[in-house]
């Protein structure tokens, strides 16, 4: 079988991360099978440096072609700059948008080997973490009317926070179906004794809720779901919530885990067509260093494979393959320090899982 994969390299460690990715899949693609066959398309800061925009339409064209889409990451203090609409995550927020995908999955994981890199008590975490966020991709207030205006105190800025019944269904049905495959517990998280937007949110849940009866759903207001995921992260394990809310606390969820380096994350539409991209930026200080972590971006792909293809055995080895190198104590520098014997540059990491999916 043959899979067309779009690859958007991006900016600063994007490039490199993605390579190995890519060189793992061909690993995969040999022992299975199967062809993936890569186009490479531009977008964030190098798509402005090229084109003028940070999404041209030819990517969008060549994404809405392929099977799925796999990127690295954009961005960088270059392009800080330049207006909003002109910035490299605008080019982020576009490709969501036109290929419909309104659903981001990340996962966090705190892999055994790496126990010691948690920030938190140790016998907080004793039994592991193994978390769920689906967010909300586009809708919210990253999408709502907003501007400038002259107020009573003079210039004043404005961001709309907006949801449609249709946008909280489909969301909370990716939620309930995950969770329905996990450990049957959902958490739908919203700040509904403040905003209208989330008494909405949760009036669908409550009534979604009633079609998936063997589900555990609960509400968890935002701030103290921020506080319980240090207090006792291990109470979760498929959280829903809304763009912004899904922003921030699963950037809060991975570093719980010890390195934000080690998380993937797919976000997917109504069909297989999806993006799949690690969770971090693009960390332009240490770009073409051989310091950065390919590790989210390889199991980014391997999350590509079991949601956009449905190889379930292929991904699993991927998994697997990580886990396996992370008990020889092999570490790249971000994780050099948690029971690490050696410590790999990028390519070294990416040889050393492809070892073992070769074993």
């Amino acid at each position: 079988m043959n899979y067309k994969i779009a690859v958007i390299k991006g900016d600063g460690i994007g490039p490199e991360i993605v390579d190995e990715a890519t060189k793992v899949l061909d690993v995969i693609g040999e022992k299975y099978g199967h062809t993936f066959t890569y186009t490479n398309v531009l977008m964030g800061g190098c798509a402005i440096d090229a084109t003028g925009v940070p999404l041209p339409d030819e990517t969008v064209k060549i994404c809405k072609e392929s099977d799925s889409v796999l990127l690295g990451a954009v961005g960088g203090p270059k392009w800080d700059t330049l207006p909003g609409h002109l910035r490299p995550e605008k080019g982020l927020l576009g490709i969501r948008s036109a290929l419909g995908l309104y659903a981001n999955l990340r996962p966090a994981v705190l892999y055994a080997p790496l126990k010691d890199a948690c920030m938190l008590k140790p016998e907080t975490v004793k039994g592991g973490l193994d978390i769920l966020i689906v967010r909300e991709l586009t809708g919210g207030i990253y999408f709502g009317e907003r501007g400038r205006r002259q107020g009573k105190n003079g210039e004043e800025a404005y961001d709309t926070e907006c949801y449609s019944v249709p946008e909280i269904e489909r969301i909370a049905r990716v939620a309930f179906e995950t969770a329905r495959k996990r450990k049957k517990k959902l958490a739908s998280v919203d700040k509904a004794n403040v905003l209208e937007s989330s008494r909405l949110w949760r009036e669908v849940i409550h009534r979604m809720a009633k079609e998936y009866p063997d589900v555990e759903c609960r509400d968890v207001l935002v701030d103290n779901a921020a506080m319980q995921l240090v207090r006792d992260p291990a109470q979760f394990d498929v959280i829903v919530t809304s763009n912004m809310f899904g922003d921030i606390l699963s950037d809060e969820a991975s570093m719980i885990t010890g390195s934000i380096g080690m998380l993937p994350s797919a976000s997917l539409g109504e069909g297989k067509l999806g993006l799949y991209e690690p969770t971090h930026g693009s960390a332009p200080d240490i770009a073409g260093q051989g310091k950065a972590n390919p590790i989210a971006t390889i199991i980014s792909a391997g999350m590509m494979l079991r949601y956009a293809f449905d190889l379930q055995a292929e991904a699993d080895a991927i998994d697997t393959a990580v886990l396996a190198v992370l008990e020889k104590g092999l570490r790249t520098p971000d994780i050099a320090g948690v029971g690490g014997q050696k410590t790999l540059t990028t390519t070294e990491m990416g040889d050393a899982i492809r070892a073992e999916l070769r074993a």
